[in-house]
């Protein structure tokens, strides 16, 4: 039997900084509906493909949780990270339903530990902001400004606001003066919500850039509460920082970083930072483009500012090490400013370290490798369900999102670990056809289904489609978008109200009101250990 972690035991780690993965193993849309603070989502769904990347160490101290729909998935997901070799894999006692009764704070929504942060600095720095109408009445009026976009390119690219430029959040201090050289020049920073207008704004305030700073308040949500219109298809891109600018940059971001207690090291010297029961992570914090040319070998590519907004994903041990590399000397530094006031052990590779031992290309990340299951090619399930239409029946096991958008025409949606109750739903066949846009993912899943099938004592089989729905796609058969059939709900993502267009005002409204009151939730919580930087 796994033991156990309780409320208490697990809190108090938290507090002590001491290395904890609390997980939840839920799809992501019911761990959005509240979970404790530093609770990271790692779906049982695709525990195995994910596991080694979110969690290096085996010897990492786990507690799981993952009560749904009348079912507990811990124990299982508990069984699987012990076959991949974890040696420290404990269930939180009682579960969700325990913490809750012990007084633990439960969080909306996802990414909340860096949200809560914004909202944290804003709290205690004052970060400068203007609302939609006076940022409008500006740009009509032509006044002296730049709009900075702190979001990733192509978040910008489909929506931003008039005469944004595209300032990814790593980027803003490293680019700022090419764009604003006159101090007179006000500069304002936006994201879809509030987390990365204010920490990109506070950014440019910390470093000690002369101009007058302001945060977008509430971002593009905002903009459009206040009934105006965003543009669509924006291109404008930063340039790159002059010597001057660039040496203006470095230093302020290194005084920053210093004054945040970020600690610098050697990129010769990492190993000293192993041992046991110690997790490391690696980042490089340049854009995907710049990684994928060359970067240091051990490190995962993570542009800083999303590294800063969605923490818990890259970095789900809590307590663990962190190590930033750039090759510029500001955006390892800035972005490691920021998690080390949010509780987090922080290094940057030193600058005079060189990138000469760069490995080129993204490196496939570690993950554990499915048994050999039979498959079916596209063209012949093509014809099977041509001929045979009802002794086939193909199960879809891509994110929900991307299968609305496109799918073999009559497949099935179903998540992976709801493969029981995906059942239930579909018409019996004598063949089940898995397909998805990860083969590994669905090589998983047709083990689960035909260890399910087994039991019925039917002459059932479980395939995969090989080469997955791109392989179908690339043969020329048939997609379909109109007629979706899910077997299980769309439970495993969650609907972010900032994301793409189209969203109800009601959530965005809902959502803004939800991060003004994040700073509250944090004093009653107490486990969030920030210590943010104050003029």
């Amino acid at each position: 039997m796994t033991a156990a972690l309780s409320f208490a035991e697990v809190r108090g780690l938290l507090l002590a900084r001491r290395e904890i993965a609390l997980l939840d193993v839920r799809e992501e849309g019911p761990y959005s509906e509240g979970h404790p603070l530093w609770a990271a989502n790692l779906p049982l769904s695709r525990l195995e493909l994910d596991a080694w990347r979110r969690i290096p160490s085996r010897d990492t101290l786990i507690a799981l949780y993952g009560e749904h729909g009348g079912q507990d998935l811990a124990p299982l997901a508990a069984a699987r990270l012990a076959e991949l070799g974890y040696t420290r894999v404990h269930l939180l006692a009682g579960g969700l339903g325990a913490w809750r009764a012990a007084g633990g704070e439960l969080f909306r929504d996802v990414n909340v530990p860096s949200k809560a942060f914004g909202e944290w600095v804003e709290h205690h720095c004052h970060t400068p902001s203007l609302s939609a109408q006076e940022v409008r009445a500006l740009i009509d009026e032509r006044a002296d400004i730049v709009v900075l976009d702190a979001r990733r390119y192509d978040e910008y690219h489909t929506m931003s606001i008039p005469t944004a430029v595209s300032v990814p959040g790593a980027e803003l201090v490293l680019r700022v003066r090419e764009l604003a050289p006159d101090p007179r020049t006000r500069v304002i920073v936006n994201c879809a919500g509030r987390t990365r207008s204010l920490i990109g704004a506070q950014s440019l305030v910390n470093a000690g850039i002369p101009n007058p700073v302001a945060a977008l308040r509430n971002g593009t949500i905002g903009w459009t509460l206040a009934g105006q219109q965003l543009d669509h298809g924006a291109t404008r891109r930063a340039p790159a920082p002059g010597n001057a600018n660039l040496a203006q940059a470095q230093a302020n971001a290194r005084a920053v970083a210093d004054k945040a207690g970020v600690q610098w090291i050697g990129f010769e010297r990492l190993s000293i930072l192993e041992a046991p029961g110690r997790t490391v992570y690696r980042f490089d914090v340049r854009s995907l483009e710049e990684f994928d040319a060359g970067h240091f070998p051990g490190f995962a590519s993570a542009p800083g500012g999303q590294l800063v907004q969605e923490t818990d994903h890259h970095a789900p041990v809590r307590g663990a090490r962190l190590v930033l590399a750039d090759d510029d000397g500001v955006r390892a530094a800035m972005s490691a400013s920021w998690l080390a006031q949010m509780g987090w052990e922080v290094y940057v590779v030193e600058p005079a370290a060189t990138m000469t031992s760069q490995a080129p290309g993204t490196p496939a990340p570690p993950g554990a490798t499915g048994h050999a299951a039979d498959e079916v090619l596209p063209a012949t399930l093509s014809q099977l369900l041509t001929q045979s239409p009802g002794a086939v029946a193909v199960i879809d096991v891509s994110n929900s999102a991307r299968y609305a958008r496109s799918h073999i025409p009559g497949a099935w949606f179903a998540i992976r670990a709801q493969l029981a109750q995906a059942l239930s739903c579909i018409p019996a066949a004598h063949r089940y056809v898995v397909t998805g846009d990860d083969s590994l993912l669905a090589t998983f899943a047709a083990q689960d289904l035909q260890m399910l099938l087994d039991t019925r004592g039917k002459d059932e089989e479980a395939l995969v489609l090989a080469g997955g729905n791109a392989a179908w796609s690339a043969a020329g058969l048939p997609v379909d978008s109109s007629m979706a059939r899910y077997a299980t709900p769309p439970t495993d993502r969650y609907r972010r109200p900032y994301e793409g267009t189209g969203a109800p005002e009601k959530a965005m409204q809902d959502y803004l009101d939800w991060e003004y009151g994040l700073v509250a939730q944090l004093e009653r919580d107490g486990t969030h250990c920030f210590n943010v930087l104050l003029a």
